[in-house]
């Protein structure tokens, strides 16, 4: 069977790691032959180079929607002879859309990453090319029912997280000394400093937990422009309050966390199946996120960790402070955190269901 990916580029993101995890575990099945086409020469995630799949550049020059891209992106698929083609983003499925008419090779559309509100503007966009997928793959159920995708060709297969990333992070004492944190507990936010996500209501809680407690640091991690919220903290909380900005090393930055945080701003966001939360969870934190999307599907309220109303700073620093006084209730939500990571959300478990997909490849045998 061969198989071919259609994405924009690898740079950094959850997206972009599923889909070079899913080529690293394929590559092990001989019978299975990929080819991967990138709109974009960006490539964060290295590990592709260390399998054999053909790399094709269909580069987008200047133009947001460049229509040359559909004859590039055909005469590519003419010549690899494809069995399906699996997009991976809205932009790369419409550029596929005449390929997959002319030639009549299925079409697996991946672009549901993602849980928005019900009426933004990219659920629009994503519709429009559903009538031409065989068949409509989500992260999670709630990307589904948001996007309203067909029932009868539309499944969801949550991330898979690979535990070998693990296996040599950076001592934790050695992180501490790094970020100069000399606190007993720390606190952390992974995400990007972007309209989608919500670092206001994370550091205003965090402000109101240091009126009261002294022993713990809060990280922001991630990159974009934190200026806005650096000056929403006073002189005195510097010390405690701090941006990293983007790292490479984040695996060992959450090891050293006692709670993983994740706030979305409701009004242009719905996470999907957040990474960062999942990473978190990998490593045994427990986690507290506001009711976004398929956070529920990730975490299980008073399991795992807590499900907080979206903007609300009083619950979130009520939560933090409940985490941070009881050491047995926090160790134990962790360890539920890691085992459903682990049986909910493995590598093996997701590389496995995506082969049953190309192999039993019959949109038919998917209705729900």
């Amino acid at each position: 069977m061969k198989i071919l990916f259609y994405i924009e580029n690898l740079r950094s993101g959850g997206k972009e790691r599923r889909l070079v995890e899913l080529i690293k575990g394929l590559s092990k099945y001989p019978d299975i032959k990929m080819t991967l086409v990138l709109t974009k020469d960006e490539i964060h995630y290295t590990d592709i180079f260390k399998t054999e799949i053909k790399i094709y550049y269909t580069i987008r020059k200047g133009l947001k929607k460049d229509p040359r891209l559909f004859f590039k992106f055909y005469n590519i698929v003419k010549k690899v002879k494809p069995d399906i083609i699996h997009v991976w983003g809205n932009m790369v499925a419409v550029y596929a859309i005449p390929t997959k008419i002319l030639l009549g090779i299925p079409m697996i559309n991946n672009q549901i990453t993602d849980a928005p509100p019900k009426f933004h503007n990219t659920v629009l966009n994503h519709k429009i090319t559903f009538p031409f997928s065989d068949l409509i793959i989500a992260n999670s159920k709630a990307g589904l029912k948001v996007y309203n995708a067909p029932k009868r060709k539309s499944i969801c297969i949550y991330n898979g997280f690979n535990f070998n990333r693990l296996k040599n992070l950076t001592a934790q004492a050695t992180i501490k000394r790094q970020f100069n944190i000399k606190t007993k507990y720390v606190i952390a936010m992974v995400a990007s400093f972007s309209d989608l996500k919500d670092y206001k209501t994370y550091i205003l809680s965090a402000l109101q937990v240091l009126t009261t407690r002294s022993d713990v640091s809060f990280l922001c991690v991630g990159s974009g422009n934190a200026t806005p919220y650096k000056q929403m903290v006073p002189t005195k909380n510097k010390r405690q309050i701090l941006f990293l900005g983007r790292q490479e090393n984040v695996e060992s930055i959450m090891n050293i966390c006692d709670i993983g945080v994740l706030m979305s701003n409701p009004a242009l966001h719905g996470e999907g199946i957040s990474n960062a939360l999942l990473e978190f969870m990998a490593l045994g934190k427990p986690v507290i996120a506001c009711n976004s999307g398929g956070t529920k599907e990730l975490i299980l309220n008073n399991k795992n960790g807590f499900i907080i109303k979206a903007q609300d700073v009083e619950a979130l620093a009520t939560k933090i402070n409940i985490l941070l006084g009881n050491n047995e209730l926090r160790k134990d939500m962790g360890l539920k955190s890691k085992m459903i990571a682990i049986n909910k959300f493995g590598i093996n478990r997701m590389i496995n269901e995506f082969e049953k997909v190309y192999n039993k490849f019959d949109v038919n045998n998917y209705d729900e």
